[in-house]
């Protein structure tokens, strides 16, 4: 463990199979936008002025708006492009293409792309996927730190459920601190500012909260491998701040669920669900929840979900692949109109989310204002596979042939969701 004192950290301070082609007909090829088109969105006075009272709390402000980032793409072999039997190059996981096609996420002209765009979009930080030490993901933190450090953008690490997380969630997150943190003298990694100035470290975790059974459609009842009781986690989480006690004025520790209850019985500090099926609507009620058990949340910025499906399903799975809108309606993505109706319901869902996460954490009455904690996620910046992310794709007419025949969902403007978010959060974090 790292020795960390206060005076060194302050002076370094279905059961159908899917085709290969779903551009030819109707198919429930992808799933949740639940942004409605109907809103316009907040006008650029009515963002400057919630960035005003934001930037009077905040002075490092765009730390606390945060991208996804997931480091696990390669190409020689290829990884992740190929889930579900995807074939790369042509036919990848992923519902549109990049505009930079399938990259590997080791490439440092990739990395360094990708923080332009972070830096062009007015976001200051990133949440990287760390799937452990061995991991590619975890092989590529460092390279991926030295670059986003070039660029003044900060490094929070989202916890994965690797083999073994649980146990070693203590230890694990003690070595990040002092790999990335303290030997670093903490020039990449994110400490985040409260209102009160007080600072620390962010840790998010996926899979913590996780039910101990599970019964499929057929009625077979099955234990879920990492279930970890409250109690085993409250410990693990008191170990975290027992261990890091007068280095910093807290360290955050979230869950990415919304059974509060049990987040709370965890011990962690607040609720920060990762998924885009929520409509912001319910972003509200979540936060009144949380606040009655004196939790933290933090809600995200997304342009919904459209994720692939999987291909060659067993005839007696319980696999439904998720529609494409929360009421089951079906696109027929071969046709332009559908594409662009698509594109402006991730446009509509982008500025929707943002402004009701903002709201909701600027109301005195609600946990989050009086302790002083804002953040947003910015979901995602590239999670291809399930088609929420903000890094840029290609235009439709600039797809081979061979791309077109898989039926991907590129809008004729590629850059519409970037875009979209580099105005909003522009005028929020810069006036």
């Amino acid at each position: 463990m790292s020795n960390l004192s206060r005076r060194s950290f302050l002076r370094r301070a279905g059961t159908a199979t899917v085709p290969l082609a779903v551009g030819a007909g109707l198919a429930h090829f992808g799933s949740t936008l639940e942004g409605r088109v109907t809103s316009p969105g907040a006008s650029r006075t009515a963002w400057t002025q919630l960035g005003a009272q934001l930037r009077a709390r905040f002075t490092d402000l765009k730390r606390h708006f945060i991208f996804e980032y997931y480091p696990w793409y390669r190409t020689n072999p290829w990884f992740h492009w190929n889930q579900w039997d995807r074939v790369p190059p042509s036919d990848i996981a992923a519902t549109s293409v990049p505009l930079m096609g399938p990259y590997d996420s080791g490439d440092t002209k990739v990395i360094e792309q990708h923080a332009r765009w972070i830096v062009e979009s007015g976001a200051g930080a990133v949440n990287l996927s760390w799937w452990g030490k061995s991991s590619f993901p975890g092989q590529l933190a460092g390279k991926i730190m030295d670059v986003m450090a070039a660029h003044d953008i900060k490094v929070m690490f989202h916890i994965e459920p690797y083999r073994g997380r649980n146990a070693r969630y203590v230890d694990d997150i003690t070595w990040l601190i002092s790999e990335y943190g303290d030997k670093r003298g903490w020039d990449a990694m994110l400490l985040l500012r409260d209102a009160r100035g007080r600072v620390g470290p962010v840790f998010k975790s996926f899979r913590t909260i996780v039910s101990q059974q599970t019964t499929d459609c057929h009625g077979i009842v099955t234990d879920v491998p990492d279930y970890t009781p409250d109690d085993e986690w409250n410990r693990r989480t008191d170990a975290v701040r027992q261990r890091f006690r007068g280095a910093f004025d807290h360290v955050t520790l979230l869950a990415d669920s919304l059974q509060v209850k049990r987040v709370a019985a965890s011990g962690f500090d607040g609720s920060a669900p990762y998924s885009n099926f929520r409509d912001d609507s319910e972003y509200r009620h979540q936060a009144e929840r949380a606040t009655a058990l004196g939790l933290l949340f933090s809600f995200n910025c997304n342009p919904g979900f459209d994720g692939i499906a999987r291909r060659n399903v067993a005839a007696d799975s319980c696999y439904v692949p998720p529609p494409f809108h929360p009421d089951g309606e079906v696109f027929d993505w071969s046709l332009a109109t559908e594409r662009e109706r698509a594109r402006k319901l991730a446009q509509g869902q982008i500025r929707d989310t943002l402004r009701t996460s903002i709201k909701v954490q600027l109301d005195p009455g609600l946990a989050n204002y009086p302790r002083g904690f804002f953040l947003v996620f910015l979901n995602s910046f590239n999670e291809w596979h399930e088609g929420h992310q903000f890094e840029p794709a290609k235009k439709y007419r600039r797809l081979s042939e061979a791309e077109r025949v898989v039926g991907y969902h590129n809008s004729r403007n590629g850059h519409a969701r970037f875009r979209t978010l580099k105005r909003t959060l522009n005028q929020i974090v810069s006036g």
